[in-house]
């Protein structure tokens, strides 16, 4: 291989896909020594050497509403970052999740004749199915991180590998939860509860308040508890705050953690986790949680519409069947999850059982990932 630059465009759109690309980069330079990874990235994959032409908090927007009054500044982003991309001419793009900015961008990218690989499927297995054609047109392989997606592309004649999931490969065998008590000066007999309302802006927006609110109905119910509440950056800190005035919540016994979610959830005796990436690291730090989801009245009216799966959590889609609960949208009351929380720290058949059932998803989907993304790129970055 030759010494000059082997660029590869990438692009991710939130906190779970920059994990994803930091460790698909780190893994790829160990094969490719002069890689060189440009497009839109978050601290993650700078910290691996990343190139970020523009914020990734631009395209953390969620929901059908909300992107549409974003959305000429993100088809501005979108225009600037292909013609600068088609310029670059990298060997390879990886859209790494993100499906709504990265599809269309994949399908210019490939039309030009740069390869385009996808990385996460979109939930197609829970909505909006008919997305298939175009996802043939835009991607020359679709890497997916849950075995069951496998044969929907191969019947469609996609190109896939399934990879699992690069949490699984990092979560540990042994349980957690005393050396990140001791690590967060808790002690070992006291009653958490993490509270993980979304990385995203708009999900804390949505979902603090209502939290804030679960945490006084329990602090009530439950004397000694102590909540965590680890939020990913200044402003979601802030959005976080802000709803704890509003509520009158000083007296909460409840710490706010900048970053360190890994280690609130491990914990934990149960988490109350707005649905996303957070409720897959729950299930692998086998904890008990409540799952639970607020988004504008109108997208969540057109995502029911298209939904076929009863669960929108990923322990439960995984496990095919409702292994912790769900209360979404209009249920998604302050006195609702703070009842099911409560039934879910002190049931002790939750406790008995629970554990081995989401350790059977650890096991599922720990492939060892970065290994088995890179393989299966590596390919085109290998090619004259």
């Amino acid at each position: 291989m030759s010494s000059d630059p082997v660029v590869v465009g990438m692009v991710a759109g939130e906190a779970s896909g920059d994990f994803l690309g930091a460790h698909l980069i780190a893994a790829l330079r160990k094969r490719v020594p002069n890689l060189h990874c440009v497009g839109i990235g978050g601290p993650k994959m700078e910290a691996e050497g990343f190139d970020s032409w523009f914020s990734m908090e631009k395209l953390a927007v969620r929901g059908y509403v909300e992107v549409l009054r974003h959305f000429p500044e993100i088809f501005a982003i979108r225009r600037k970052l292909k013609a600068r991309l088609v310029a670059a001419r990298p060997r390879l793009f990886v859209g790494i999740d993100a499906p709504d900015f990265n599809l269309a961008l994949e399908r210019r990218l490939k039309r030009a004749g740069i390869p385009a690989v996808h990385y996460v499927s979109p939930s197609l297995w829970a909505w909006r199915g008919g997305r298939m054609r175009s996802i043939a047109a835009s991607v020359s392989k679709m890497l997916v991180l849950f075995p069951f997606e496998e044969p929907l592309y191969r019947a469609a004649g996609v190109p896939v590998a399934y990879v699992g999931h690069p949490l699984a490969d990092a979560a540990p065998e042994e349980d957690g939860s005393q050396a990140a008590r001791e690590q967060l000066r808790l002690p070992a007999a006291r009653k958490v509860i993490t509270l993980l309302p979304g990385s995203r802006q708009s999900e804390v927006r949505y979902m603090a308040s209502t939290f804030v609110h679960a945490a006084k109905l329990i602090a009530a119910r439950q004397p000694g508890v102590h909540f965590l509440v680890p939020l990913i950056s200044r402003e979601t800190r802030a959005i976080f705050e802000e709803a704890m005035r509003a509520a009158d919540a000083g007296d909460l016994p409840l710490t706010v953690l900048f970053g360190h979610a890994r280690d609130a959830i491990a914990a934990c005796d149960v988490a109350l986790v707005a649905s996303g990436t957070a409720t897959l690291e729950a299930a692998l730090a086998r904890k008990p949680m409540v799952i639970t989801y607020k988004m504008a009245g109108p997208t969540y009216r057109i995502m029911t519409g298209m939904g076929h799966l009863p669960w929108i959590g990923l322990p439960n889609i995984i496990a095919g069947e409702f292994l912790v609960p769900e209360i979404l949208q209009h249920e998604a009351t302050p006195e609702n999850l703070a009842q099911a929380t409560l039934n879910s720290l002190n049931d002790p058949a939750v406790g008995r059982r629970l554990p081995e059932r989401l350790d059977q998803i650890r096991r599922l989907l720990r492939r060892d990932t970065a290994a088995r993304a890179t393989e299966a790129v590596l390919p085109w970055l290998q090619s004259a």
